[in-house]
């Protein structure tokens, strides 16, 4: 295997680089799989680990990029032969080892999943972590009783990566959605992924008792901070919320009334370290409810690894929408 190129992420004190560097496979880090990459995907984590505006990787120097997508190149793993098309996502990649920005990645076998069958390279990293995430959450928020019965499911951060998918992926399974943004000029583009209703987070009044008015069925939550405490108010009775960001805070100020008087369930998603019995179940159920044109709706950029910084910068700046792929093979 001849050398290749890697986005590659230096700490010099407290100064963070995010470098485009020549690498050779054995400077990866240990792994029974290598996979020669096709494609990535640029999410939220992402961003933040490129600019060094957040705590992401644990060591340095490391290759950035939480998703890769394409073809085993050597295997130790009888589960997996050179030539097939392989996907992972999250499991530690560009936060405790070297990522998938980069023309070879080298990864443990239970990190590693078959393409699902009708599934291109390219799609697998149009869902990348941010879609199955959103899958996690339709998953989990299931297995706990949610149903279209039980209502609406209102979405917050909608425009975004995983805000997308999970607008996407609740109205297939039959979910009318409620898409919560503070972008002006999204409504469009939220409607063509399945909402059924577009609100302006300008317009919310969240109030402040420890029970508003019950409105939606169930919740997938992309903020954190006070947008989930007023979601844990207003959802009807035995609904779940899917808690999956921070971008608006850390903190939860709340109290156990929700939950106690409405039965409401609170569900953390961690697509990064979940069983693999989970994980082959998530992208079973993505398999099933997504179509060719999903992906074509959601992706809405595509650029090679010298254009990832500029990206992240803009994602940051909160100017993306939807996914922006990276591509990694000739």
């Amino acid at each position: 295997m001849s050398s290749f190129k890697a986005l590659r992420v230096h700490q010099d004190g407290k100064q963070v680089e995010a470098r485009l560097e020549s690498m050779d496979v054995e400077q990866l880090a240990e792994g029974a799989v290598v996979i020669r990459a096709q494609w990535s995907g640029i999410n939220f984590k992402d961003a933040l680990a490129v600019t060094g505006k957040g705590k992401i990787m644990r060591s340095f120097p490391m290759n950035a990029g939480i998703d890769v997508s394409g073809v085993v190149e050597t295997s130790e793993d009888p589960r997996f032969k050179p030539g097939q098309e392989v996907l992972v996502t999250g499991c530690g990649l560009g936060e405790e080892r070297d990522g998938g920005f980069a023309g070879y990645a080298r990864v443990p076998g239970d990190a590693v999943v078959h393409l699902p069958e009708g599934m291109s390279l390219r799609d697998a990293m149009a869902i990348g972590t941010a879609g199955f995430t959103a899958g996690m959450a339709l998953v989990r928020m299931e297995q706990n009783g949610q149903h279209p019965d039980l209502g609406p499911i209102l979405v917050n951060g909608a425009t975004g990566g995983v805000g997308s998918f999970a607008v996407r992926l609740f109205s297939r399974a039959g979910y009318p959605v409620t898409a919560l943004t503070g972008k002006q000029d999204a409504a469009d583009y939220l409607r063509n992924l399945g909402a059924t209703e577009v609100v302006d987070t300008a317009t919310l009044e969240m109030g402040s008792r420890p029970l508003e008015k019950s409105l939606w069925g169930g919740a997938v939550d992309n903020l954190g901070g006070e947008s989930l405490a007023w979601l844990t108010r207003t959802v009807h009775p035995w609904g779940n919320i899917g808690a999956i960001g921070l971008a608006a805070g850390i903190e939860l100020n709340t109290t156990v009334m929700p939950f106690i008087l409405r039965g409401v369930s609170l569900l953390g998603i961690n697509s990064v370290h979940c069983s693999r019995d989970l994980r082959l179940a998530v992208w079973r159920r993505l398999g099933e409810l997504l179509r060719s044109e999903d992906y074509a709706d959601i992706v809405q950029a595509e650029t090679g690894l010298e254009g990832v910084r500029e990206t992240a910068e803009q994602m940051l700046s909160r100017k993306t929408r939807g996914r922006t792929l990276v591509r990694l093979g000739d």
